[in-house]
């Protein structure tokens, strides 16, 4: 096993810290400018768990076996995981809505209302908003998480196929797999008549059951086994598609999803995933 410290307050005092606490004479060993990994024998960490949490670091248990150039897939949630926005919400401001619809977004995203039945009433608030409102937000708001581009460097580096599942719209997910040249995306299809949205959305949900569907579609058409992909995600609905992957990521998540996921990542970049499977 190796434990994995990472994040931008990281210091010397703290590695010395979270040595004391192991009382081992092992040394970390750095893998980027604030990430530090140390060979371990014990599961037994919840000492350093607390004191990386109050330190406001990322630290992780993680196996010797889990490394980059094992994985094969890579499948990823958009809003506030691969981007820093909920587009939804962002799209309901052109109009003056975007308490209303934030606060429903952020409840179905702790995994309190039914996805699909949120999204449906959302976008139905959306009715008569011209289409080239899609393309203001993103041209004028959407922007990459931090790390995003370099997690997928990582990827492409170690020919791990990736892939944007999205409960949001196609104008947003392929954009976003042109800016970060991703090889898949999915998404939802707003309806769109005369330049305006209808309210309606085209087609099933890209919801829960669907994410994790176009995982293990892609995994098996890929001939992938279950442990060669991962899958990173922040909200409630992103919880069956990391389930579904032979590791699963939360990035700055609600506390359902942390409590789920083989690895949480609270105060770092995307890139640091890559950090947690190298050695």
């Amino acid at each position: 096993m190796r434990l994995v410290v990472q994040g931008s307050v990281i210091t010397m005092a703290h590695l010395q810290h979270i040595h004391g606490l192991l009382g081992v004479h092992t040394q970390f060993v750095q893998i980027a400018e604030h990430a530090y990994y140390l060979p371990i024998q014990t599961d037994d960490i919840d000492s350093i768990k607390l004191f990386c949490a109050e330190q406001k670091i990322d630290c992780a248990l993680v196996p010797d076996n889990q490394r980059l150039q094992k994985f094969g897939l890579c499948v990823m949630d958009m809003d506030s995981t691969l981007i820093c926005i909920e587009c939804i919400d962002e799209i309901a401001d052109m109009i003056g809505i975007k308490p209303q619809i934030a606060e429903i977004t952020e409840a179905a995203m702790r995994g309190e209302l039914d996805f699909a039945a949120s999204l449906r009433k959302r976008v139905s608030l959306l009715k008569g908003l011209p289409e080239n409102a899609l393309y203001q937000v993103i041209e004028q708001r959407l922007r990459l998480n931090p790390g995003a581009q370099e997690w997928i460097a990582a990827c492409k580096e170690n020919n791990i196929k990736t892939m944007v599942v999205s409960g949001g719209f196609t104008q947003f997910a392929n954009h976003v797999k042109e800016l970060l040249g991703l090889d898949f995306a999915v998404s939802n299809t707003l309806e769109i008549i005369d330049g305006k949205l209808t309210g309606n959305i085209l087609g099933d949900i890209v919801d829960a059951g669907r994410k994790a569907q176009e995982l293990l579609k892609l995994r098996d058409e890929l001939g992938l086994k279950p442990e060669q992909t991962i899958a990173i995600g922040d909200g409630a609905n992103d919880l069956k598609m990391m389930q579904a992957a032979g590791i699963g990521v939360a990035y700055h998540a609600k506390p359902i999803v942390q409590s789920q996921a083989t690895y949480a990542l609270n105060h770092s970049g995307l890139d640091a995933v890559a950090n947690l499977l190298t050695i």
